[in-house]
């Protein structure tokens, strides 16, 4: 595709070091109109990230001898706010949990299924509402368009799930959200077992939100679930 095509199509990152997979997944990409960029290794990944700002990166968990979380770590920690997906073979609670505290947004489980696959991509690439709505609770506001939250003047870049968190837990103030509500409204889909992906989430927005100093806003409802409230 030549570079008219890259500015007329959101392109798509993908750190594949199985041929035959990453060929799968660019030819499913680039018939649902994106366009796709494929490396086998983290580290022409990471450039690749840093050169493309693609709009969203696949992450295959095992890449060789590295692992596709600490890419996502290293690119957190470099403050990219890009969409992460990582495809992974393993469905334990522990390795679900250490996908997200890497920083990745989502996951897909193997087998690869190429239309389930693009449902997902589709879910975090479909835009931004280009209304001016704010959702506002006390000082803290969330701006509906840029998917940024703002408290007591300073703008807190979220990820796409802390986005989706924390707009759901606005748009019912005061209330007490159930996990199982949470788990539904936020993630679409069911937890098997004892998963604690809430509780992580809720850690990173708290630290983001709730700055040294500031009032607590997300309240722990013990074997319940979360309120937004003021006290």
């Amino acid at each position: 595709m030549n570079k008219l095509g890259l500015e007329q199509h959101p392109s798509i990152l993908v750190i594949e070091p199985d041929e035959l997979l990453a060929q799968q997944i660019s030819l499913d990409l680039e018939e649902a109109g994106y366009y796709p960029i494929v490396v086998n290794n983290g580290t022409a990944g990471l450039h690749q990230a840093n050169e493309l700002q693609p709009a969203l990166i696949v992450i295959d968990r095992l890449l060789g001898g590295e692992s596709g979380l600490s890419v996502c770590s290293h690119l957190r920690d470099l403050g990219s706010r890009i969409p992460l997906l990582v495809l992974m073979a393993k469905d334990a609670i522990e390795d679900r949990i250490a996908c997200l505290e890497s920083g990745a947004d989502d996951y897909f489980l193997k087998p690869y299924r190429s239309e389930t696959f693009l449902e997902l991509v589709n879910l975090y690439l479909q835009p931004a509402t280009s209304s001016n709505e704010q959702l506002r609770f006390g000082e803290l506001v969330l701006d509906l368009a840029t998917r940024r939250a703002l408290r007591n003047g300073r703008t807190i870049d979220l990820t796409m799930k802390e986005y989706e968190l924390l707009k759901y837990l606005m748009e019912h103030p005061r209330e007490v959200l159930t996990r199982e509500q949470i788990l539904e409204n936020v993630w679409g889909y069911d937890f098997l077992g004892e998963s604690n992906v809430i509780e992580v989430y809720i850690r990173y927005l708290r630290l983001k939100i709730e700055d040294e100093g500031e009032k607590r806003l997300i309240q722990t409802v013990r074997g319940v679930g979360y309120v937004l409230r003021d006290g």
